[in-house]
């Protein structure tokens, strides 16, 4: 929600009026400088949405502002053009209505278009939530990270590498909406005061990280555009992709990078293909190259790629992840209840780089159980395992 700076006004008063952190108030308006603010500036205010309210006989701003438990300060700041002694019967002003539930409900079929949208009505509400494109799709589609955080300690969590593994896209999305709600309305995650670990740390995201495959085993052939009756033909004329993992240029993401690329290569398909082709070379895909290019970006300290299933993290690598890696993983296993592996006969994968570029702790976080795609039924019990791991990630 939007307001006008009038005289006296600061950061700090409106932290007061609307009841949200200063440090909230100053991620949401970056653009400000909070020591010259200028009368008639817009200054956005976290976690609030403006709701209309029509004037009924007898109305005053005092009366209203009692009856909704607010100060008639804050009412008189969202409707500057209000005159408090002339309010006609009939008349709409603005209420400030708090934010108190997530607004991700709907995480069945979650497709890029569903995240898009989710994402536009969360930074509106949640605008210290920073957003940003790190490249594009074979298809064309935005690679979306988010941000969350003004501390100098960068982590990272991403998810949908995997088409069929789309599942983890809403884990992380209600996790972003989860810990704004908590930002926003005071209240502990776990017993843990959010606060703390938004000023300590910044949470890179990038919830989906090939959008054409997921809105491929999603919708279908259709959604391939372009690329139809290619991916009808690697999938051997079967309209149901249910089964597919790889972008839709038939090459699996997870098997891209170049770390021990060539072992990987020698015992996977030679050609596109539905899973595990590894391309013809390291780095060939966009989604691929767009990652790396993030982490190299970054000074990531830890680093979380969400797949499905099988409730395991997969934590080493050539023995190259540093000490750090197994007492993070060892506090993962305990808050999830998911069992720690530190080496497993598979290569060239995102963590496997991650390890072998920066030797700083990097995981694979198996979700869940059972037959992929994993069903929907499964999500409350994966996103409770896992949000112990993703909190995990800002303490540890």
């Amino acid at each position: 929600m939007k307001i006008q700076v009038i005289q006296g006004d600061s950061f700090w008063y409106y932290s007061q009026l609307f009841g949200i952190p200063l440090p909230l108030i100053i991620a949401s308006n970056q653009q400000l400088n909070p020591n010259q603010l200028m009368i008639g500036q817009e200054v956005s205010i976290p976690g609030y949405q403006a709701v209309a309210y029509t004037i009924q006989a007898n109305d005053t701003l005092w009366s209203i502002a009692q009856s909704n438990q607010i100060p008639v300060d804050l009412l008189l700041r969202i409707n500057p053009n209000v005159q408090p002694t002339q309010l006609q019967i009939g008349q709409t002003i603005t209420l400030p209505q708090r934010i108190t539930t997530p607004i991700i409900t709907d995480v069945n079929n979650y497709t890029y278009e569903k995240m898009v949208t989710d994402l536009q009505r969360l930074i509106e509400l949640y605008p210290f939530i920073q957003q940003q494109s790190i490249g594009n799709s074979v298809l064309d589609k935005e690679i979306i990270e988010l941000q969350i955080g003004s501390g100098s300690r960068q982590k990272h969590i991403n998810g949908s590498f995997h088409a069929q593994e789309w599942i983890t896209t809403p884990v992380i999305m209600l996790f972003l909406n989860d810990y704004a709600l908590a930002l926003t309305n005071h209240s502990p995650i776990r017993g843990l005061d959010m606060l703390t670990y938004f000023e300590s740390n910044t949470l890179s995201l990038v919830p989906m990280v090939n959008p054409d495959g997921v809105n491929l085993v999603i919708n279908g052939a259709e959604a391939a555009g372009s690329q139809q009756d290619f991916v009808l033909s690697l999938n051997n004329g079967n309209t149901d992709f249910s089964g597919w993992k790889a972008n839709i240029n038939g090459v699996d993401l997870n098997n891209q990078y170049p770390a021990l690329w060539e072992t990987e290569a020698a015992r996977k398909p030679d050609s596109p293909a539905p899973r595990d082709f590894p391309g013809y070379e390291p780095l060939s895909e966009p989604e691929a190259i767009a990652m790396a290019d993030l982490a190299r970006a970054r000074p990531f300290e830890i680093m979380n790629a969400f797949h499905t299933q099988g409730e395991v993290i997969f934590w080493g690598y050539q023995g190259m992840e540093p000490p750090a890696s197994e007492t993070i993983v060892q506090e993962y296993s305990r808050v999830s209840g998911y069992e720690a592996v530190q080496y497993v006969d598979s290569f060239a994968g995102y963590k496997d780089w991650f390890i072998q570029e920066f030797r700083r702790p990097g995981y694979t976080v198996e979700l869940g159980s059972g037959m992929n795609p994993l069903p929907i039924s499964q999500f409350d019990e994966i996103y409770q395992e896992t949000l112990g791991i993703m909190l995990a990630t800002l303490y540890m």
